[in-house]
């Protein structure tokens, strides 16, 4: 089983098709940025016009169920969800709005502080807010999961102990093997691993030692290293892969509305747009190359099994249903 846990891309038909080519039975899919909740249920109805358009390639997925449904019938199934809270304004009510909708992961905090928690980008970290105690409850009542992807350390951890169900990070790697301001430190891997959460590893270039640079040996080796650390079952990948979009969609993810200026992130004055992908992962037909790296670096099949997806459906079944009673 293949599940990505989070992409980006700039979603066409040629991307479908290279999913199935490259066996992808599910992602998990940024529907909102910086969209409120009407801008965000346009972007509902627009992937309601492609599982219509493309109903052989792809399927809306809403339970670790619809995976299998997928694979039985050669199509990709896709989960969505938030990197910021925008789409919930400042109205908890919506939380069960947007899961009735289909959303399955929202992110505390893009970057920047939020209502609900302090961003990665943020000089000071205040921890999760008071009304983001709020939300976190609400989130597990449903079963929207808490993704902390670009929070800042202590908001992170905060969540990862407020929280009554297990919380992710989809796309991220450790800090200690590149020191990108979104990678994570130990205690914020180690707090949302020991409390059986997930941690999706980024292929986006900013994110990898070397950057466009990285190796397959180098990517797959700094696996190996965490799943000793930290449990294999914990992890997963979340390529963070943005295949296809323009550089008009940068600005959008770095800047939303915020500010007047252009905010260059983790990218450069002089190169704000897209990195360059490694040359072993360019787009979905790729995968392939990281399940050989794993075996490469001395993982076993059960390992690179749960790596590769089994980790993620685990994941998906305990988590998208509403907390029991």
């Amino acid at each position: 089983m293949l599940i990505d846990g989070l992409q980006y891309a700039n979603w066409s038909e040629k991307v479908f098709r290279q999913l199935r080519e490259g066996g992808v039975d599910a992602i998990h899919v940024t529907i909102s940025y910086h969209e409120n909740f009407r801008e965000t249920v346009l972007n509902f109805e627009k992937w309601n016009r492609w599982f219509e358009q493309f109903p052989d390639l792809i399927v809306k997925g809403q339970w670790a169920s619809d995976i299998d449904k997928a694979k039985e019938t050669d199509r990709t199934a896709v989960f969505f969800g938030f990197q910021n809270p925008a789409p919930i304004e400042d109205d908890i009510g919506l939380v069960e709005i947007v899961h009735t909708l289909g959303a399955r992961f929202m992110q505390l905090t893009y970057n920047n502080q939020s209502l609900l928690a302090t961003g990665c980008y943020e000089a000071e970290d205040t921890g999760i807010t008071r009304m983001g105690r709020q939300v976190i409850k609400e989130m597990n009542r449903v079963g929207l999961v808490i993704d902390m992807s670009h929070s800042a350390d202590r908001s992170t951890i905060e969540a990862a102990e407020l929280s009554e169900r297990p919380i992710a990070i989809t796309h991220a790697n450790p800090h200690d093997w590149s020191p990108a301001l979104r990678n994570k430190r130990d205690a914020v891997i180690r707090a949302v691993t020991e409390n059986g959460g997930m941690f999706g590893f980024s292929i986006y270039p900013h994110h990898l030692k070397d950057k466009s640079d990285c190796t397959l040996q180098s990517f797959c080796e700094m696996i190996a290293r965490t799943a000793d650390r930290y449990g294999v079952q914990n992890l997963g990948i979340g390529s963070d892969l943005c295949q296809d979009q323009p550089d008009s969609v940068v600005e959008w993810m770095r800047v939303g509305r915020w500010t007047k200026g252009i905010d260059y992130g983790e990218g450069s004055a002089s190169n704000p747009g897209f990195p360059l992908m490694p040359d072993w992962f360019r787009d979905n037909r790729d995968f392939g190359n990281i399940e050989t790296g794993l075996r490469a670096v001395g993982m076993n099949e059960e390992e690179v099994a749960g790596i590769m997806g089994g980790n993620w459906y685990r994941f998906f079944a305990d988590n998208f249903g509403p907390m029991a009673i």
